[in-house]
């Protein structure tokens, strides 16, 4: 009857009728049914219609495909057209993810994708984010559930490191002290323990690295002062600062990821009082001050320094001098940031409690040992606040229906994502699990599943826009009206027990996180923006306002802010962070950001730190802020501009367009 069919991509192919029978026959077996009989038939009707609508003239796979629904359905076998549309719309979707992976590939080859600043444009940098981009489609459409894909794709929900989904970790807090006393392997042979400064910060470098090619977040040291104070005793202040100085510099210069980036690291300092210890975090500091070879503001490491009462927080306290050196180097290199051990949730583990520069942060366990060290993040996925609100119209209770149902959803996802994890084997993570870094990890096999140590770390549920979502909700956000902020505590409140229940539910480790939105920002809302149009306060930027923050470009106080963004750190204990933007850099005015840091700590934050502009020529070497587009000492171009992102330091030709924007709104605070 017909010999040609038009395939979809135009050219034309040998028409075979089998096939429709197949397709139907295979719909119907899926409720139920094994009549090949009936499919045969009903393919007859489909010839029937087809030679009734185009006898003569030209159709498509669409075409048959329509005639074959509208056989089904008129024919009484409903579920087997249930059947057959929802294959159908798989296969389109599944052609759809190849054509937009192939877009996907073009971008990436003219430039790398800017979603994660610390990712360089270069040749390796493409080819792993060409990988990446496969990696996401194969999981959307092969191996996440349709109910949690569907909502990633619609931006409900954000999957952060889709492209890693099955593949590995997020972030370690590692157990320095144990593999330098002991020694390790990172796969060639085995490095023996330190006997000098130099050898114990070349080594601990080596093992950030190693670390990081094992995952895709970033990498801590917990103790870092602690930890290294055994290979110091003795040590001149002199070897001492040679050796930090050699260690900023690698972890400035040395890459992981195939070169794609510089480890993503994270040393926290300040509350060990023993004098090595001591002497570790004074000369960290004070290489860090001093920049890179011409000067530069390092990157990385990002320095969290611990502050305690009675340890560093007041004059006597036997620290107090190293917290007035991290508050004169924060006053000129934007790091360290500070961490508050006696805020009301950090208080009863000690000084134990450690962050990373992103502001992640790991503790309580229900399945083992709550500590720091050997523990990270597993995954995190983030609710699209404002969305919400925009699809209740401002309707309370409905809005908390909603977000009832899409945290739930989140936790859903993260609990599938950790049974995937699961199945992954120690010799997956040859360093992570081979050397014993994560708890538990250390009695088993190579080829046994990494469950018994991934139990002990985290599934995290993030949050993004809530001055978007208040806006929405009520016309005002946080830091315009009290009653936006009563109910922005109740909501993130809200979240914070649908996580402690998921907690109970699955006996996991499931915490909340005040989301380090990046390439998220400008996702959510130009998606929202596309489905519900340009909303006052809402919608009409680029970017969603980051976690619980007040907006960047609001008027308000540096006391005033933190004391409206205070009260939510205790909510997130996954990961928070708060800062007050600066014009310049406090160098002249150290007592400033020490009453800074001070009303963060009374203010129950348990992480914040500073931000104000550093620039330098790369020509003549000038520091400072430098508002024009050249330097006007020698008049070169080629600036260089670090800015803190989302919790650590960039420059700002690798933001993406949405930060760049963002950067561009922020005002000062004083």
């Amino acid at each position: 009857m017909f010999t040609t069919i038009q395939k979809r991509d135009g050219r034309e192919a040998p028409f075979d009728e089998t096939k429709i029978t197949d397709a139907i026959f295979k719909a119907a077996r899926a409720v139920g049914g094994e009549d090949r009989q009936t499919a045969m038939e009903l393919t007859i009707e489909v010839l029937k219609l087809l030679k009734k609508k185009y006898n003569g003239s030209r159709f498509g796979v669409e075409d048959v495909q329509d005639i074959v629904e509208k056989v089904l359905i008129e024919g009484g076998h409903a579920r087997t057209a249930k059947a057959y549309i929802l294959y159908r719309d798989k296969r389109t979707r599944m052609r759809e993810a190849k054509g937009e992976l192939m877009d996907a590939v073009g971008e990436i080859l003219e430039e790398t994708n800017r979603e994660n600043a610390n990712i360089s444009n270069s040749p390796s940098a493409k080819m792993l984010q060409i990988a990446s981009a496969a990696s996401k489609k194969y999981y959307l459409t092969r191996l996440i559930p349709d109910e949690m894909s569907q909502a990633h794709l619609r931006g409900d929900i954000h999957i952060h490191d889709l492209d890693f989904y099955g593949k590995t970790l997020t972030c370690l807090q590692i157990p320095l002290l144990r593999l330098l006393s002991e020694g390790f392997n990172t796969g060639h042979g085995y490095i023996r323990p330190p006997k000098r400064p130099i050898s114990a910060a070349s080594q601990a470098a080596i093992i950030l690295q190693s670390s990081q090619n094992d995952m895709h977040g970033g990498q801590s040291f917990a103790s870092f002062d602690r930890d290294m104070a055994p290979f110091v005793d003795g040590a001149s202040d002199h070897d001492l600062y040679q050796a930090m100085e050699a260690l900023i510099h690698n972890l400035n210069s040395m890459h992981s990821r195939a070169g794609a980036q510089v480890p993503f690291s994270s040393l926290n300092v300040g509350t060990e009082t023993g004098e090595s210890a001591r002497q570790v975090a004074k000369n960290l500091l004070l290489a860090f001050e001093a920049g890179l070879g011409n000067g530069e503001n390092p990157i990385f490491p990002n320095i969290i320094f611990r502050v305690r009462e009675g340890v560093n927080l007041n004059p006597g306290d036997p620290n107090y001098d190293l917290f007035k050196l991290a508050i004169r180097v924060a006053g000129k290199r934007l790091n360290p940031t500070f961490s508050f051990m006696d805020s009301s949730f950090n208080d009863q583990w000690g000084n134990e409690v450690s962050y990373m520069g992103c502001r992640s942060r790991v503790m309580a366990n229900r399945r083992g040992p709550a500590v720091s060290d050997c523990r990270g993040n597993l995954s995190f996925t983030t609710v699209n606040l404002p969305r919400i609100a925009i699809q209740t119209e401002r309707n309370i209770s409905h809005f908390y229906r909603r977000l009832g149902e899409v945290v739930d959803l989140a936790i859903k996802q993260l609990y599938h994502r950790f049974r995937v994890q699961s199945r992954l084997k120690v010799r997956d993570m040859p360093f992570i699990m081979g050397q014993g870094l994560y708890l538990g990890s250390e009695t088993l096999g190579p080829e046994e599943y990494i469950e018994e140590a991934i139990k002990h770390g985290t599934l995290t549920v993030g949050f993004i826009g809530l001055a978007e979502t208040l806006t929405s909700l009520t016309g005002r956000h946080h830091g315009q009206d009290q009653e936006a902020q009563t109910l922005g505590q109740e909501i993130v409140g809200f979240m914070f027990e649908k996580i402690n229940e998921a907690c109970e539910n699955y006996d996991l480790n499931y915490t909340l996180l005040a989301t380090p939105a990046e390439g998220l920002s400008g996702r959510f809302i130009k998606l929202d923006r596309q489905e519900f149009g340009l909303i006052p306060g809402v919608t009409t930027k680029e970017y969603y306002t980051n976690s619980f923050h007040i907006p960047v470009d609001f008027p308000i106080s540096t006391f005033d802010k933190i004391s409206l963004e205070g009260p939510y750190h205790k909510f997130c204990n996954a990961g928070h962070i708060s800062y007050v933007e600066m014009s310049a850099p406090p160098l002249k005015n150290p007592d400033a950001v020490e009453a800074i840091i001070k009303h963060m700590r009374d203010s129950d934050m348990g992480y914040g730190g500073i931000n104000y502009p550093v620039d330098f020529c790369t020509n003549c070497n000038l520091t400072g802020v430098i508002n024009e587009k050249t330097c006007p000492r020698c008049g070169s171009a080629h600036i260089r501009r670090v800015r803190r992102i989302t919790g650590y330091l960039s420059t700002t030709d690798r933001f993406n367009d949405s930060k760049l924007l963002e950067l561009a709104d922020r005002v000062s605070h004083l």
